[in-house]
């Protein structure tokens, strides 16, 4: 029998006034309930933002490197936990042992960086126009913070924002999503070990319409930071807007590596083949398009095929080339891709389908594909699936391969895979995307240095990670001090 969680708020763990529970189901083996939690209401939610307001003051007004001390204890006790939250984000999103145990880990990094980051928080001293007076800005907290968070990367997302705002003096409240909130839950339990102040820190498990919207909506929240589809993000964004409450989005992708005749084809299709399918695919920085040149396509194809045919599918836990999808759904939606390639044309050289049999009976697995002859003006190479699919698009030089790059509403990330500088460089000042990459695949990011995206990736407003994380969270007051 699983174990079943409340929601962490006000510094305790206390069940919902509702009776209904959200079941989180093992991806490996869908008849596994990994733990349940109590359905947060619109009241809890209330409660938890209250609780936040609350405890502004005494978060607020203490000094950073007291802040960054608990953000460093946390760090620590997540690190002592490093094992569980490995398991626990394994069973319950699915990703393989390696790319689980990768995310723990960067989650830890996360907590520490901020930690150390907590006591650069300050402002800048300009000189005044006349004599006897001193000018300076100062860094201020936005207040309370409404976080919203995927399912993908359910402990590293979450990390990158809560240290940040902590770090930053403000309080939160966190909703993660409901397929994924078990290693929240670790991360609440760790700051909480850590003795953050009651209050500072809640986090609330339950459906977007109960609690996501009004958290969004009430008038107490002055930030929300939204990761998540880029159809829900342009609802969280524009419902922000109406009380010019600050807002992030950052959203979906639709990622193209550009594979030039001066590359080595066995490189290129190793950097495509873990940009596509590592953690299944389920990545917003993915590579989905691998646009090839012609004086190399059907060797690159060969290559691919050869990648996808020899990625082992498995169990999280055995640490297998790739893990299942996270739910039913994410699996209905990827293999109807599959369909809709077909029909529009492209032809699937390898993959796509459900896997059945022993193991795979109770999971959501299926093979990587690799679609070759794809129309960049399909809606397979202009929609994100977000499963392990690989569409190859022919391109005839580097203006064409940078104009079908170019070719879709995401600007997220974009690699390009190339010995010639020249060409590296072009691609890079041009590409209308947030990452850009020489040689290197889509997917991995570092974290002191910003991330986003341009058009539907994201809101443009504030970037996330490295000191851009601590601009959003913070808000800039001029001060002339005449003396």
């Amino acid at each position: 029998m699983s174990t079943v969680y409340g929601n962490y708020i006000g510094g305790s763990w206390i069940e919902s006034g509702s009776e209904e529970t959200i079941k989180v189901l093992n991806p490996a083996n869908n008849s596994e309930v990994v733990s349940e939690f109590t359905a947060a209401t619109k009241d809890d939610l209330d409660t938890a933002i209250e609780a936040a307001v609350d405890a502004q003051d005494e978060w607020g007004g203490m000094a950073g490197p007291s802040r960054g001390a608990v953000l460093r204890a946390t760090g620590q006790a997540l690190e002592d936990r490093k094992e569980e939250a490995t398991e626990t984000l394994v069973n319950e999103e699915g990703k393989t042992w390696s790319e689980a145990n990768g995310e723990v880990q960067r989650a830890i990094d996360i907590f520490f960086y901020y930690a150390e980051k907590a006591r650069d928080l300050g402002g800048v001293v300009k000189s005044p126009s006349g004599l006897d007076k001193t000018l300076y800005t100062k860094q201020e907290p936005l207040g309370t913070v409404g976080l919203i968070t995927p399912w993908n990367y359910p402990i590293a997302i979450p990390a990158w924002k809560i240290a940040p705002a902590l770090a930053a003096g403000n309080t939160l409240v966190h909703k993660p999503a409901s397929a994924a909130p078990n290693v929240s839950r670790i991360i609440f339990e760790c700051l909480d070990q850590a003795g953050i102040p009651d209050g500072a820190a809640n986090m609330i498990v339950g459906a977007g319409s109960e609690v996501g919207t009004p958290l969004v909506e009430d008038e107490r929240i002055d930030g929300v930071s939204f990761t998540g589809s880029t159809a829900v993000g342009t609802h969280v964004a524009e419902t922000a807007a109406q009380d010019m409450t600050r807002v992030q989005c950052e959203m979906g992708g639709k990622n193209p590596t550009v594979v030039m005749p001066s590359a080595d084809v066995e490189e290129a299709a190793e950097i495509l083949g873990v940009g596509a399918f590592g953690t299944t695919g389920q990545s917003c920085t993915a590579a989905s398009r691998a646009i090839v040149h012609d004086d190399i396509y059907d060797e690159f194809v060969d290559a691919m095929v050869e990648y996808a045919e020899s990625v082992e599918v498995g169990p999280g836990l055995d640490d297998p080339g790739m893990g299942p999808h996270v739910s039913q759904g994410e699996l209905d939606s990827t293999l109807e891709y599959v369909e809709i390639g077909q029909d529009e044309g492209a032809t699937l050289e390898t993959g796509g389908e459900r896997l059945t049999g022993g193991e795979y009976d109770d999971g959501y697995y299926v093979s990587p594909a690799v679609f070759s002859e794809v129309d960049n003006d399909s809606r397979l190479a202009q929609e994100e699936v977000f499963g392990p699919v690989l569409a190859v698009i022919r391109t005839s030089d580097f203006e064409d391969a940078l104009a079908k790059a170019n070719g879709v509403d995401y600007g997220l990330s974009a690699s390009i895979v190339t010995d010639d500088h020249t060409e590296a460089n072009e691609f890079l000042e041009r590409i209308e995307a947030g990452v850009a990459k020489v040689n290197e695949k889509t997917t991995g990011l570092e974290l002191h240095v910003p991330f986003g995206g341009f058009k539907d990736s994201s809101t443009n407003t504030y970037r996330e990670q490295g000191d851009a994380g601590l601009a959003f969270f913070t808000a800039t007051k001029t001060i002339y001090d005449n003396y």
